[in-house]
């Protein structure tokens, strides 16, 4: 356990800070099964409506550091790769 003020507020801090990251981490893995789901259906036109939706929410978490850039970056071209590969 912490003995020093700071470092109390600073583990107290880190508990809220992990909910809310946990929270963001989610909502963009629900947006990416969320396009996945539309590819798996081979429905082009809802995935691609999908990936619309994903690709600020994607963004936003790699500017709010849950996700990194390349991370982020890989998964978008990923799909985007698949649902272009639908109509072939």
């Amino acid at each position: 356990m912490a003995h020093h003020k700071s470092a109390k507020i600073r583990i107290r801090r880190n508990a809220r800070r992990a909910v809310i990251n946990r929270d963001r981490v989610g909502r963009v893995r629900t947006y990416i099964k969320k396009v996945e789901a539309a590819i798996a259906a081979g429905k082009k036109g809802e995935a691609m409506a999908a990936l619309k939706e994903a690709q600020p929410v994607v963004q936003r978490g790699v500017t709010k550091g849950v996700v990194k850039a390349g991370t982020a970056s890989r998964k978008l071209s990923r799909l985007s790769a698949q649902i272009k590969a639908l109509q072939a």
